[in-house]
């Protein structure tokens, strides 16, 4: 089993470096399977073809978000956590991914009838981020005045709201930038209030 991994990452990584280098359209399986030193038979095993292998950026992705998390401050603010997992994320996003290649990928999910793998719920970064709102919520750091599960989704839909204006704009700006100043803001919303200055904080009820 461990070997059939190795083989599939073979593949997908050399795909990969092949469209950086030279772009989506004009990689051929030939070059794929060339490059990762795999056999014709092993890239059909894994992937019914060319297209297949956009899917497998969601888990570079995810990859990249482990890396983030085991980073992070345990103790940093759960708001503050959420927006340095996305600002983090497009920057590498702008230093590592072809905005074409984004673009294509992006655009496979909206006219695929298959499996939307940047939705799958499964994924490591869905759960990653109900986590840091499940904790935020229960350290007060969080609003509680929705559903731990509509603020997670609030959020994923903010972060592909800017990738994909990115994307349509023909990554004519810094994204790293656009992203760690519009944000925040769009988050806001989401951050518990303080009580204000000069006003008493809610008292919880007494105990029964």
């Amino acid at each position: 089993m461990a070997g059939k991994g190795v083989t599939k990452k073979k593949i997908v990584d050399a795909a990969w470096t092949l469209f950086q280098s030279k772009g989506y359209y004009n990689t051929t399986i030939e070059e794929i399977i060339s490059a990762s030193g795999t056999s014709k038979s092993s890239f059909y095993h894994y992937f019914a073809g060319k297209d297949e292998l956009l899917s497998s950026l969601s888990d570079l992705f995810d990859d990249y978000y482990r890396e983030l998390v085991a980073a992070m401050d345990p103790g940093l603010n759960s708001f503050d956590k959420l927006v340095l997992l996305c600002c983090k994320t497009h920057e590498m996003i702008q230093s590592r991914i072809d905005p074409e290649l984004l673009a294509t990928m992006y655009s496979s999910q909206v006219v695929t009838r298959g499996d939307k793998h940047l939705l799958n719920r499964n994924r490591y970064y869905y759960r990653i981020v109900q986590q840091i709102v499940d904790e935020g919520q229960r350290r007060g750091e969080i609003t509680g005045e929705l559903p731990g599960y509509e603020i997670a989704s609030y959020y994923t839909m903010c972060e592909r709201a800017i990738i994909y204006d990115y994307c349509i704009s023909d990554a004519a700006y810094d994204l790293g930038r656009f992203t760690a100043r519009t944000i925040p803001m769009l988050l806001e919303s989401i951050r518990a209030k303080a009580p204000e200055q000069g006003q008493p904080g809610r008292v919880p009820p007494p105990a029964l």
